[in-house]
């Protein structure tokens, strides 16, 4: 093995008044990531360009060297499941949601609460695709918390907006309002596109709405989950770059679906089902599974592969959610697992690695931000003191780094 890239999602962060000013990152004691620190060169980089603020997708797809046009949210996020798409299969991203009518279309939660079971999810999918029979198969599957995949098998076309925000590359904006999926050209395919996915959607509401699952939901004072919020439409096999050199260690679908498009050795695991509804008793489960996973993955690609990519989900949630202090606690444990074993294991084994993130999530801002994520690369250099964080980063010697140039400025594309 000659490197690791470890990506630790929604890493970078603003400075937090629950942290005494400082952001989760510089906040955090992390001796392990301030090792490798010393051992090596900092910069930050804008994972994709500057001023845009950068969806997980668009950050992987432009780290690993690709054009954003290159690939889709739902295409990646479906090949990360086990559905089985051929050309003119049209695939969305989709989220469980609460609204509060079709007739309003106010979107009351975009998760649901972010506290649907896994169980739930499950029962709720089933029903979707048991009552709604359209002139095309139609697929829903749920695969992790409020996440899910929508596939409508057939030739449709992909140029189709979502339903929940109006979106321009780096100028997403999140409404507060559904709207109806729209045709964006006047072919006839699209506009029919258009209209099958809308059918599809006022259906899953009149299904989701009163089916047992949300009564109870209802009863125990937690939101619905009655709606789908869908992205990213996609017909075509993201054309990106081949890795067959690497091995990923990922779990969610996106990411999953990625390292699967580029040839990689992908390794997974099942993740931990969410049975109540703390939700972050879960994500601590799939935080401990996640680092655990991943030691063995790079134990097992000692010599198997060239490079692991590591991607670490958990940390972005806290940033949605506001908790800053989570996050920093987070960031320790990943220190203290992850990062504890790749100060043992790199400096042997002459293995260099990467930490950085994908974007910013700011606990403050509760979503991505335009700002750039911190770069650690481990080199075996001379040591000179160094922390991992915003501000140190800004002034490391790797400088200024757009996502596309990562790869290559690090040396691992030989």
């Amino acid at each position: 093995m000659k490197g690791v890239l470890v990506i630790v999602d929604g890493m970078g962060d603003l400075p937090n008044e629950h942290l005494e000013g400082k952001t989760p990152l510089e906040a955090a004691n992390m001796p392990n990531a301030d090792f490798l620190a010393a051992r090596g060169e900092l910069g930050y980089m804008y994972s994709v360009k500057p001023g845009f603020i950068p969806e997980s997708d668009e950050a992987i797809v432009s780290i690993f060297g690709n054009e954003l046009i290159s690939s889709t949210r739902g295409q990646l996020e479906a090949r990360g499941t086990d559905i089985k798409l051929v050309r003119g299969d049209l695939a969305f991203r989709a989220n469980f949601a609460t609204i509060d009518s079709l007739e309003s279309g106010n979107i009351l939660d975009r998760r649901a609460g972010r506290n649907l079971s896994t169980q739930e999810a499950e029962i709720l999918a089933k029903a979707l695709n048991k009552g709604i029979k359209l002139e095309s198969p139609v697929i829903f599957r749920s695969t992790i918390g409020h996440r899910g995949v929508l596939v409508f098998k057939g030739g449709f076309s992909d140029n189709i907006s979502g339903n929940d925000m109006v979106y321009l590359p780096g100028q997403t904006k999140i409404s507060d309002k559904i709207s109806p999926i729209k045709a964006l050209d006047e072919e006839e395919n699209s506009q029919y596109t258009a209209s099958i996915a809308n059918a599809f959607l006022e259906k899953a509401f009149e299904i989701l709405n009163h089916h047992p699952v949300n009564e109870r939901r209802r009863e125990k004072g937690l939101l619905p989950a009655n709606f789908l919020l869908v992205r990213g439409a996609g017909i075509e096999v993201p054309k990106l770059k081949k890795y067959k050199r690497w091995a990923s260690a990922s779990y969610m679908p996106l990411e999953k679906g990625f390292s699967r498009v580029c040839e990689m050795k992908t390794y997974s695991f099942d993740y931990p089902k969410l049975r109540g509804i703390d939700v972050y008793e879960n994500l601590w489960d799939g935080l401990r599974k996640a680092c655990k996973f991943s030691i063995a993955v790079l134990k097992r690609n000692r010599r198997a592969s060239d490079y692991v990519y590591i991607h670490i989900k958990e940390t972005d949630l806290p940033g949605h959610d506001g908790k800053a202090i989570v996050k920093k606690e987070m960031l320790e444990y990943i220190d203290k697992t992850l990062f504890n074993f790749l100060r043992k294991f790199a400096p042997p084994n002459n293995i260099n690695v990467v930490i950085t993130a994908d974007h910013c999530t700011p606990c403050k801002n509760r979503a991505h931000s335009a700002d750039p994520v911190p770069v650690l690369f481990y080199n075996h250099s001379i040591p000179k003191e160094k922390k991992f964080d915003e501000n140190e980063a800004r002034k490391g010697k790797l400088g200024r780094i757009n996502g596309k140039e990562l790869l290559a400025k690090v040396k691992f594309l030989k």
